[in-house]
């Protein structure tokens, strides 16, 4: 009999798929990594069962505990996946950004949502991130994970993300593009693919609105860069412990409109359902696509699935209102 002892052992080994229709003026290989294709639908459920595993092996989490996270929704979902197979509870803090498919979901598995303003600074005590640090203050037994500066969150690419892309691609990836949020994604396959080929070019999509991309270049955090924007699940106010800049060549800013409207292209040409952040990472790789050449083979990661951004990019009514679609 073929069957898994849980839904967590099915995580990871996610395919490669290539794009025909959108990328087919452009000479390389443009191939999509489709995370959608884990357990809770996301790329996060990799860093979800990492950072709990190394939580449990350090003693900081002891039987029975809770599990503290601020999340845009997609790591919580990892989280709580992990969490229901080995026995912890969940409470998740998350903007009021998010979609509401994401906090119905949270809740359908079990988890705690407390949604917390998203327009305030990030050391606001009303911020998510402060919720969730005094929160896990005052929770007996609980552990703030902090996917931002914990470093198990790159690990779980350094160790599944980026030897599947090399194995999947024989070894001929010539460019990785990935958006950056927590920047664990990028950092953690950059890591592994660089000490393959350091040849390897990485670029990390960002969105307007945030500060990765002067901070990449400049290393400062400009205040004028941070303002608030409509993408999802990328894109920082603050620089997160887990970005390392030196593995990453580059970060291209895309638009939330064209992010948007890449996504519905994705969805009825390449028939990939995909959510906001995968949008983007297609968009910006269209803007340096004058770069590659015949024989470049590009690996696009695509983060998550559209069915929880059905009440935003795939949402006429919400484009209009948000001055995205006439």
């Amino acid at each position: 009999m073929q069957y898994y002892n849980n839904i967590i052992e099915t995580i990871g080994n996610t395919p490669l798929v290539k794009l025909n229709h959108i990328t087919k003026d452009i000479p390389a290989l443009v191939l999509g990594k489709i995370e959608y294709f884990n357990p809770g639908h996301s790329i996060k459920d990799r860093i979800g069962i990492k950072m709990l595993n190394d939580a449990e092996a350090s003693g900081r989490l002891k039987p029975g505990g809770t599990i503290i996270e601020a999340t845009s929704g997609n790591t919580g979902m990892g989280l709580a996946l992990a969490a229901a197979v080995k026995g912890y509870k969940c409470i998740f803090t998350l903007t009021s950004k998010v979609a509401t498919e994401k906090i119905d979901i949270l809740k359908a598995v079990g988890a705690e949502v407390i949604v917390c303003p998203y327009d305030v600074a990030p050391e606001d005590p009303a911020s998510y991130y402060s919720v969730a640090a005094r929160l896990a203050e005052e929770t007996p037994n609980a552990l703030n994970f902090n996917q931002y500066d914990n470093l198990s969150n790159r690990m779980a690419h350094y160790e599944t993300t980026g030897p599947e892309i090399w194995q999947q691609t024989d070894g001929k990836i010539t460019h990785l593009v990935c958006t950056a949020g927590t920047s664990g994604t990028v950092t953690g396959t950059a890591m592994y693919l660089k000490e393959k080929n350091p040849n390897i070019k990485i670029w990390g999509i960002d969105t307007f609105g945030s500060v990765l991309k002067k901070y990449h270049e400049t290393g400062m955090v400009d205040e004028n860069e941070r303002y608030s924007y409509l993408s999802e699940g990328f894109g920082k106010d603050t620089v997160p412990g887990n970005l390392d800049v030196s593995v990453i060549d580059h970060f291209e800013k895309v638009s939330d409109k064209d992010g948007a409207f890449m996504c519905r292209r994705l969805a009825s040409e390449e028939g990939l359902f995909l959510g906001y952040s995968c949008g983007s990472t297609l968009a910006g790789f269209m803007q340096l696509a004058n770069q590659v050449k015949e024989g470049d083979v590009v690996v696009c990661i695509f983060h998550d699935h559209g069915s929880r951004y059905v009440s935003k990019v795939y949402n006429d009514n919400w484009m209009r209102e948000k001055g995205l679609m006439e």
